[in-house]
């Protein structure tokens, strides 16, 4: 039996008992194994771009299971996926700006999945802002530490699936583009559990560094300083919903 790191524990609990499921750049397979193997995925389907990842995971699902043909897909993306294939889709360890190519690639692919679950290592506001561009709602959002890293996974649905549980788009976000504080710390972070404060913190620390950097040149930008002010008083607002 798999026993799943904190990181790989929190995507799997966002697969639903019976859903089929898709890991794109699986890499080790653990993620697909451990939910076949927990009856929760009756049909699990491990994909990637690298020949030796994908060997990996073909390793450890044999040395495991001998006698179980998995399906093992070797290529990019979604692009190995047929539409409405699997009813959950999880992209997880690569950076949001590559996640969103990735569905860009086929638009109408990526919305014929039930459920789409993401673990971004970098990006991930352009992720969002890219999601709820493109007809996709946020429905969850969680956090999870990793080492001294807290990891943001976020779930969405497209349009069609939604059953109006997905998180609001606030006025504040709207017209922001795609590098906004809104989107890089959205409003309903201070929802996602006890990690929340230290996640929304951790950002601040960020933004008074920059803004300590910034005082301290010797030709002050005026406009770059009222800019990380803003980011720091948006991030403080959002401290007082933790």
């Amino acid at each position: 039996m798999i026993r799943l790191t904190d990181r790989l524990q929190i995507l799997a609990d966002q697969i639903e008992k019976n859903e089929t499921m898709a890991d794109i750049g699986t890499d080790h397979g653990f993620l697909p194994i451990y939910l076949w193997e927990n009856g929760i995925s009756p049909n699990v389907i491990m994909a990637d771009v690298s020949a030796g990842s994908l060997d990996k995971a073909r390793c450890n699902a044999a040395a495991l299971y001998p006698d179980m043909t998995f399906d093992l897909r070797l290529g990019d993306g979604i692009q190995v996926l047929e539409k409405g294939e699997v009813d959950a889709v999880v992209l997880a360890g690569m950076g949001g700006i590559l996640m969103t190519e990735i569905l860009s690639k086929d638009l109408d692919k990526s919305k014929s999945f039930g459920k789409l679950v993401f673990q971004p290592r970098s990006g991930q506001g352009r992720l969002r802002w890219w999601l709820v561009n493109n007809g996709f709602f946020i429905i969850r959002e969680n956090l999870v530490r990793e080492g001294k890293y807290i990891c943001e996974i976020i779930t969405a649905v497209p349009e069609a699936g939604s059953l109006g549980n997905h998180s609001p788009i606030s006025r504040a976000m709207e017209g922001c583009g795609p590098e906004a504080i809104e989107y890089e710390v959205p409003p309903w972070i201070s929802s996602a559990g006890e990690l929340a404060e230290a996640f929304i913190k951790n950002k601040r620390s960020i933004e008074r560094n920059i803004l300590k950097g910034l005082k301290k040149s010797i030709s002050i930008d005026e406009e770059k300083v009222l800019f990380t002010e803003n980011r720091i008083l948006y991030l403080e607002s959002l401290l007082g919903g933790v």
